[in-house]
């Protein structure tokens, strides 16, 4: 052991802990819904809703794995699966043929369309109605804050609400 370690308070430990026990069960929770009322995983439901927001409904597949934290050949093998579903399309890139393109189709669109409404209920029952109005703010800030760490660039645009209005620290920057 190195006497410059800055061990964890008890505090600190009790935090952590609550936080690693999150972020393992949310993840399945979320999973499980979205799996039993769409045939879909949370990171599909993600790529699907990144496609749908992005211009024309169509991203590079680089930038789709940026926005979705995925591998290349991660997101290519779950992009096989929706494309076999007929859920996303995939063609060359017509300004970088060296690059390939991803589109949602309507049939993607309608997918999300229905599965949205159970997804925001167990966002809502598993997160969202366990919190005050002011532990809401809080985990909006202390989110921010970590986020600033862990992506800052942004890839993930979890700084920008763009599917909802957002707490009110997030409308007022």
């Amino acid at each position: 052991m190195t006497e410059d370690t800055r061990w964890l308070s008890t505090e600190e430990s009790a935090a952590w802990v609550r936080l690693v026990a999150l972020t393992e069960l949310l993840p399945g929770a979320l999973d499980a819904q979205l799996l039993r009322d769409a045939q879909i995983t949370h990171f599909e439901y993600v790529a699907l809703m990144a496609l749908a927001a992005a211009p024309d409904r169509t991203m590079r597949m680089t930038a789709l794995a940026a926005r979705t934290n995925a591998t290349l050949p991660r997101l290519s093998h779950v992009a096989r699966r929706l494309e076999d579903r007929g859920l996303i399309r995939r063609f060359p890139c017509p300004e970088d043929r060296r690059a390939t393109n991803a589109t949602i189709t309507d049939a993607g669109m309608r997918l999300i369309d229905d599965a949205a409404p159970g997804h925001v209920e167990t966002v809502r029952r598993n997160v969202l109605d366990a919190l005050t109005p002011e532990q809401l703010q809080q985990l909006y800030d202390i989110a921010g804050a970590v986020l600033t760490r862990l992506d800052p660039d942004e890839r993930l645009t979890a700084t920008a609400c763009q599917f909802s209005e957002g707490p009110a620290i997030a409308r007022a920057g």
